[in-house]
């Protein structure tokens, strides 16, 4: 008999062999009819996978982001074989799921693949689906999967095998397709329920601009119609609010390809969006203990090489700037942490210190390739809201604590309100890649696994997703359109304090090592900005819109009451503008809702004789009439609601 344990700690005893299905059969029908995969000691197996040795088992349904992934594994499977039914004679290269889908690389073998075929593609796929073919392993030798290959005549399958080991090769078969592929895959075609061919596109073999072009074809099925049908919706809505249709129609921000691209150029409207986030998060983080620092925006080639970054992102960094001087070389910084490592060693430090918590909204810059740059999300440079705190090893869970409470107050104040959190340990298995002692190690962790539950989080825990230098816990937030996104980490450093040699005198008067916390609740201004546009549709909260206010004269008559209020209203730091076009009050009305204003002031001869204005509010219409004095009482409301209240901590 062997001991399975399952995700709730349980344990159930079965004889050796049985199967992930058993397991979920043991439990309840219903459950084995939604099992796609599992979860064996942490790998991801076939549901059929014989179990011979006590072990933790995890059953992968839909939703599981590994179960969907396998869905689409084998989705990527059925596309082709019903693409090789349609155009026999295509050759593949390779196929994997993608976050959201899948694809397959194709060399066609002449034959067009564009919009007007996706009907019949998917419609195939649904046909083969119906068969109910089980997803058949099988392992092979690597002389007769050659000799398979060869029979075919398919070069891409040899190309793969080339790089492959005897013994860890295997196939898998399903109706009348075959493909060597490691899996893991679902029970059988029948889960798939709905189909969709997204896109077509152009990809060079083996991503070598050198080599053959191939065609790779987007798809994504779900297990219910209605998924699909939602997720098309969902695609729709994320259209209309896509940060760079929304990001131009607002006067955000642009780019251009004599500046460069993936460098984006911040409107007046976008640069007051960004003074607005960072103040707010400056004045949370002075609260905090935090003190601002400035570094350049270069630095010595010699500096990135001390942190290791030189290594790990040289490729993928701008390449060194030589000057006049014989072997001085500078780079564009494409990190923070070691400028903050060199102001931590200024000068002595001692245990009084510490914490010492840095701060800075930092420009950084990476060579991202062109193919990859996507609006504000992925972009050549970009400031990063970076702090490091050096503190002492009994003091990292508190420091823990304080960052996740200024995480939750940046997203409780813009209003991500479903998140979760992940707690990136090291591999229980493999310690060889991580640095630092194990006594190190043990308390990192603990610090952050009891700070994460001091506060409640929700949380699931990741073996073997840690840093090499260090545990971390990153942030994953839900927006309107229910899509994740990884916003705000909390990292654990021993490498960079060792690496820089840094050292503070402690109580004891002997020289310790500091422990570094890297932390930024935005990450990148760009990529927040980005979500946030597309989480609120543009619609910011009050104390964020970069225009809080349109002033509207009902004719040019009362022009000179309108810059006096506006003027009055500057004082209070509340922004906007006066409209002095000649249009009728109705298109100016119509034109702020359109640029997403938060509050109309619309006068008129009443309200210059009274000294007031008439409020209209964004979707909600007119609210009556208010004196200057009553409006600006109204206005500080309107930023109280957004934003709590955040205490020294």
């Amino acid at each position: 008999m062997i001991k399975i344990t399952l995700p709730d700690g349980s344990v159930r005893e079965f004889e050796s062999g049985a199967s992930p299905m058993d397991v979920a059969l043991s439990i309840s029908e219903g459950l084995a009819r939604n099992v796609l995969a599992a979860k064996i000691n942490g790998e991801v197996k076939d549901s059929n996978t014989p179990i011979t040795a006590d072990a933790t088992v995890q059953l992968l349904t839909w939703n599981d982001l590994d179960g969907k992934s396998t869905f689409w594994h084998s989705s990527a499977h059925l596309m082709a074989e019903a693409l090789e039914a349609i155009y026999p004679g295509v050759k593949f290269w390779v196929g994997p799921p993608v976050e959201n889908g899948f694809y397959y690389d194709i060399d066609t073998a002449g034959e067009t693949i564009s919009s007007d075929d996706f009907k019949k593609i998917e419609d195939k796929m649904l046909e083969l689906a119906r068969t109910k073919s089980a997803f058949e392993r099988i392992p092979i030798s690597k002389a007769d999967a050659v000799a398979y290959f060869e029979e075919k005549g398919d070069e891409y399958k040899l190309d793969l095998l080339s790089g492959l080991e005897d013994g860890q090769i295997t196939l898998y078969k399903q109706g009348n397709f075959t493909d060597l592929c490691r899996g893991p895959h679902i029970p059988n075609t029948s889960y798939i329920k709905a189909a969709k061919i997204m896109n077509v596109s152009a990809a060079y073999f083996k991503g070598d601009q050198n080599n053959k072009m191939m065609t790779r074809v987007y798809g994504i099925t779900f297990p219910k119609a209605k998924e699909l049908d939602e997720y098309l919706t969902m695609l729709e809505e994320a259209k209309r609010r896509d940060h760079r249709k929304l990001g131009a129609e607002l006067d955000l921000f642009t780019f251009s390809d004599k500046v460069g691209k993936g460098l984006p150029l911040w409107l007046p409207k976008g640069a007051m969006l960004r003074e607005r986030l960072e103040n707010f998060l400056k004045k949370a983080q002075l609260r905090s203990g935090y003190q601002p620092v400035v570094t350049p925006h270069i630095g010595s080639k010699q500096l990135y090489i001390t942190s290791g970054h030189w290594e790990k992102y040289g490729e993928d960094s701008f390449q060194p700037i030589r000057t006049p001087e014989e072997g001085e070389e500078f780079m564009l910084k494409p990190m923070n942490c070691p400028h903050h490592c060199e102001i931590f060693k200024a000068r002595p430090r001692s245990y009084r210190d510490l914490p010492l918590r840095l701060a800075e909204f930092g420009t950084v810059y990476r060579y991202e390739q062109s193919g990859e740059l996507h609006g504000l999300t992925r972009v050549r440079g970009f400031t990063q809201d970076d702090a490091h705190i050096f503190c002492a090893n009994d003091q990292v869970e508190a420091e823990f604590k304080k960052v996740i409470d200024l995480v939750l107050y940046v997203f409780k104040s813009l209003g991500f309100e479903n998140y979760s959190a992940q707690i990136s340990l090291r591999s229980k298995e493999n310690r060889s890649k991580y640095i630092g002692s194990d006594a190190d190690w043990d308390k990192a962790e603990a610090a952050i696994i009891n700070a994460a539950a001091d506060k409640g989080l929700d949380t699931v825990v990741e073996y073997g997703e840690a840093a090499f230098y260090g545990p971390k816990l990153d942030f994953m937030v839900k927006d309107a359109l229910g899509r994740k996104w990884q916003l705000g980490t909390i990292q654990v450093d021993y490498q960079l304090p060792n690496r820089f040699e840094l050292e503070y005198n402690g109580a004891d008067n002997a020289k310790h090592r500091p422990v570094m916390i890297h932390r930024a609740p935005f990450g990148s201004m760009e990529r927040f900005i980005a979500i946030l546009i597309e989480n609120t549709a543009g619609n910011f909260p009050f104390w964020l819109s970069p225009e809080q206010i349109a002033i509207l004269p009902i004719s040019e008559k009362f022009e000179d009451y309108c810059n006096e209020v506006f003027l009055e209203l500057q004082e209070h730091d509340i922004r906007g503008y006066v409209d002095h076009r000649a249009e009728k009050i109705g298109r100016k009305i119509r034109d702020a809702e359109v640029n997403k204003v938060p509050l109309m002031l619309i006068v008129g001869e009443k309200e210059q004789e009274e000294g007031k204005v008439s409020l209209r509010k964004k979707g909600e219409g007119d609210l009556g009439s208010f004196t200057i004095a009553e409006f600006v009482e109204f206005a500080k409301n309107e930023i109280n609601k957004n934003i709590p209240k955040f205490g020294n901590n």
